[in-house]
């Protein structure tokens, strides 16, 4: 059965929906319309190439995820390189990185810009903090005078994938004005409903989220400027995961526990990457014992209970 989907970030936490994948396809599911935001939407992008869930746990097993926290020139200075990243570069750590990274993989599967992949095939989600508002790539980039079809995946993942003050951000410009994108997850965004219509769907759009429900928040112990924005990073994180979601969408929603490890986990052993893809996987198949696609549409997707698309 075909199906459209909707990948919540979560920094390393994004293990687990490797394992969610691999549940939802070896139920016989395909993807048609994939979206993502922050680590999701690399799962996103590199689905929508696609790749597969065999591909996708040999690539996130073996994957060194310090690779992505190089720094450059002096700014390896210890203490002076970080407030010097965090106070000129707005961030400790470059994110080009991470687009090298996405870049390679996609170039594997003869993929480099999103007019490589069938219109409405994928989706980045992004959040512009210049204007406050969530940005949906490719469709957002003719605000900003690029043409959607020429701009590269792997760019758009990096935006999304920019943790402030853990990344450092990226800017698009409108009217020569800078505008600051960094992680799809800092306005709280999780649009499960990116894909629908005020038609009846023929195939469901799954969410996936990375929540621990009712884990109690990790206190932050603050005695340096490197402290304080990690402090602030994951009082955000823990708040977003904490977000609600409105019925008609939870119904659709995957929640996956992640086990109370951090965004920022940089240094999951095997055996933690492990617990984080069971976990994903248990909580894809439990999801789909108890999914009933007429009944979601009969109780959400009615004429009379359509009203929520409006």
């Amino acid at each position: 059965m075909r199906v459209d989907a909707v990948f919540e970030g979560g920094g390393m936490k994004g293990i687990a929906l490797i394992g969610a994948i691999t549940a939802m396809e070896q139920h016989g599911y395909q993807w048609e319309s994939v979206a993502g935001t922050s680590a999701g939407s690399i799962v996103a992008a590199l689905l929508a190439a696609g790749y597969r869930h065999l591909e996708l746990r040999e690539i996130f097993e073996t994957l060194n995820f310090l690779q992505f926290l190089k720094r450059k020139g002096w700014s390896k200075i210890p203490y002076l390189g970080s407030c010097y990243n965090l106070l000129v570069q707005k961030g400790l750590y470059p994110s080009d990185e991470i687009e090298r990274f996405v870049s390679q993989l996609l170039r594997k599967k003869g993929i480099r810009t999103f007019g490589d992949l069938p219109k409405e095939k994928l989706r980045i989600i992004a959040s512009d903090i210049s204007a406050g508002t969530m940005l949906t790539l490719p469709d957002d980039l003719p605000d900003f005078e690029i043409v959607p079809e020429t701009f590269p995946i792997a760019k758009a993942v990096r935006m999304s994938c920019a943790i402030p003050y853990f990344f450092q951000p990226n800017f698009l410009y409108k009217k020569k004005i800078p505008h600051i994108i960094v992680d799809g997850g800092l306005l709280s965004n999780f649009p499960v409903w990116l894909f629908d219509s005020k038609e009846k769907p023929l195939w469901p759009t799954f969410g996936f989220r990375l929540n621990d429900g009712a884990v109690p928040v990790r206190p932050q112990t603050v005695k340096s400027l490197y402290g304080l924005s990690k402090a602030l990073l994951m009082t955000m994180m823990d708040a977003h995961d904490r977000f609600h979601v409105k019925k008609a969408e939870a119904v659709r929603t995957v929640f996956i526990p992640t086990k109370g490890y951090s965004a920022i986990d940089f240094h999951l052993s095997a055996v933690q990457r492990q617990e984080l893809f069971d976990s994903g996987k248990k909580a894809a198949e439990d999801f789909l014992d108890k999914w009933d696609f007429n009944k979601y549409v009969t109780a959400f997707r009615s004429e009379k209970n359509n009203s929520f698309l409006v």
